[in-house]
């Protein structure tokens, strides 16, 4: 039983609480126990692609929290709460609402290497004590910021943009709103003051999507929230291989695993294969170093000749070494 369920995870679910229903469906499918663990906490608020591992595949999650990910998320401008979500206290409120050209506009600021401060209702720890239980005690939580990588970050579709499409042409009401021309349908847009948008972030470990929408508010001259957030992607799972909650049943009722469950090496995807001689592969698992294998230097899923997933390897200098072995007996 090694392998991976990708959950479509569903609104007010915690990652915690996904791992358990994974089990009990095992457990109640007459498949005894499994190990089970997360590729990747995914907040309650949000939805999409969970990760969960199974067997041998757990040992790949610590990979999959350090993968990218992809994300949905539509903002609210006008209040900022304090947990930079739907689920917060407002703090602060602006009339301000910003139109498309200028979110537009702000967006290269927040795409590549980026500073960010993280949210004080976070899990990061503050002299020992999680974030946001001393933010719930009333105490002021400051964080240092961090570096982050945002690799794309652009609007969803036009349409997708709440206000921004009007199905004829308008007549200009006010001299300072612009006329747009929607490429392809040739439907006239004005450019209205929006209430909020939906913008897709392709962003490196460690990111806070609540971060971005609050600076990218703030950069715009107002302040904003989070209303929704999916994962659309986390690692090499995307939402085309997600599967819903209620898939589970299928165990329940003791369908074959293999239904619903996707191979080992599903994890692995983005990681390159290191081929090995069946001599190199049998030191391999005795926790030798393997020298003389001409590759460029990084991180490798080594096999032997049976395709057979031996090792999550490190490659330096043309010498290979174990960074998480596999256990398939």
């Amino acid at each position: 039983m090694h392998g991976w369920i990708i959950l479509d995870k569903p609104y007010a679910m915690g990652s915690t609480d996904a791992v358990t229903a994974v089990k009990r469906a095992f457990r109640q499918g007459g498949f005894g126990k499994v190990k089970v663990g997360h590729g990747g906490t995914l907040d309650p608020l949000a939805t999409g692609v969970l990760p969960i591992a199974l067997g041998e595949a757990t040992k790949l999650t610590g990979q999959m929290l350090n993968g990218d990910k992809t994300y949905d998320f539509t903002v609210r401008f006008g209040v900022e709460t304090d947990t930079l979500d739907v689920e917060g206290k407002p703090v602060a409120t602006s009339d301000v609402r910003p139109a498309l050209a200028e979110i537009e506009a702000v967006l290269p600021r927040f795409t590549g290497p980026i500073e960010q401060v993280p949210p004080a209702f976070s899990a990061l720890k503050v002299d020992g004590q999680r974030a946001y239980d001393l933010a719930r005690a009333g105490e002021t939580v400051e964080l240092a910021s961090r570096s982050v990588n945002v690799h794309r970050l652009l609007v969803r579709h036009p349409e997708l943009v709440s206000g921004s499409i009007v199905p004829q042409q308008p007549k200009l009401q006010d001299d300072k709103w612009t006329l747009k021309q929607v490429q392809g349908d040739g439907i006239g847009a004005i450019e209205l003051p929006l209430d909020q948008i939906t913008l897709t972030a392709h962003v490196s470990k460690g990111t806070y999507i609540r971060c971005l929408a609050r600076d990218i508010a703030q950069a715009l001259g107002t302040v904003g929230h989070v209303t929704m957030l999916r994962r659309t992607q986390a690692g090499p799972f995307g939402l085309a291989q997600a599967i819903p909650l209620d898939k589970l049943d299928e165990i329940r009722q003791g369908a074959a695993p293999e239904d619903v469950i996707l191979p080992f090496e599903a994890g692995l995807a983005d990681i390159p294969a290191l081929d090995l001689t069946p001599d190199q592969a049998r030191r391999l698992r005795m926790g030798q170093v393997v020298t003389g294998i001409a590759a460029h230097d990084g991180r490798y899923w080594a096999r032997g000749s049976d395709d057979a997933p031996l090792a999550l390897v490190s490659l330096s200098d043309q010498e290979v070494r174990v960074v998480r072995g596999f256990n398939f007996g």
